[in-house]
């Protein structure tokens, strides 16, 4: 099943709201519609329409595919009940360089960056990348297992990755995130909300809250007072 929605944010002139959809509505059918509660004035886009999770594969379409061998199957009946932000970028403090995509392949080159020959032997990946430009590189379908969290506990369950998405923002914890990297996140975080009923939105955390004195991510530069906004929260 593919759930498509539309998400409708509303500005102060709400006539103009309710003449675009009174516009778009008899126009659509199965699409679902979601609001930013209270209708408040949370972001410059004003209507935007995205494809979000086949809950088949568990891809999102408008992800860019690119399948990682560092996963496995969740515990039998376990579903996805926690969300964790993660950030990452390779070498330290650079961006863009496909090196993130390596890690996750297994394939990073010991050689070509000192950093490279502490961590080319880990086995991990994550089940989305959210690239700093905005654009969505998905390595683990949702319903499996994805190797993000390591040694964690969130209230006091151990071993999170039996019961989370891990979602890495390119980035470090001092360096602040850029504004479509929220909107991507607040877009991604809404549509598995609505795919996975164990999921809530009091249920996002950090790295760094689930394994504590070990990880840092996403750090000081994120701004959880922007991403509860935009969620409503």
């Amino acid at each position: 099943m593919i759930t498509t929605v539309l998400r409708l944010y509303f500005h102060e002139n709400l006539n103009a709201f309710d003449l675009i959809l009174a516009k778009v509505l008899p126009r659509l059918s199965g699409f679902m519609f979601v609001t930013n509660n209270g209708r408040r004035k949370i972001s410059p886009y004003f209507l935007e329409a995205i494809v979000i999770i086949d809950k088949i594969t568990g891809r999102l379409n408008v992800a860019r595919w690119r399948e990682s061998p560092n996963c496995d199957e969740r515990p039998t009946g376990m579903e996805p009940e926690l969300i964790v932000i993660h950030n990452i970028s390779l070498p330290p403090g650079e961006f863009g360089s496909g090196w993130i995509e390596a890690l996750f392949f297994n394939r990073l080159d010991p050689e070509a960056h000192p950093y490279f020959a502490k961590i080319h032997q880990l086995r991990v990946s994550a089940h989305l990348l959210i690239h700093r430009d905005g654009t969505l590189t998905q390595f683990v379908p949702f319903h499996q297992r994805a190797w993000h969290a390591g040694e964690s506990c969130y209230s006091g369950r151990q071993r999170c990755n039996d019961f989370s998405i891990g979602i890495e923002l390119e980035g470090t914890d001092d360096q602040s995130y850029e504004p479509v990297q929220y909107h991507k996140l607040a877009g991604v975080i809404e549509a598995l909300l609505l795919a996975y009923p164990g999921l809530c939105r009091n249920a996002i955390v950090g790295h760094e809250h689930i394994a504590p004195g070990r990880k840092t991510d996403p750090g000081a530069a994120f701004d959880w007072s922007l991403l509860r906004s935009v969620l409503g929260v």
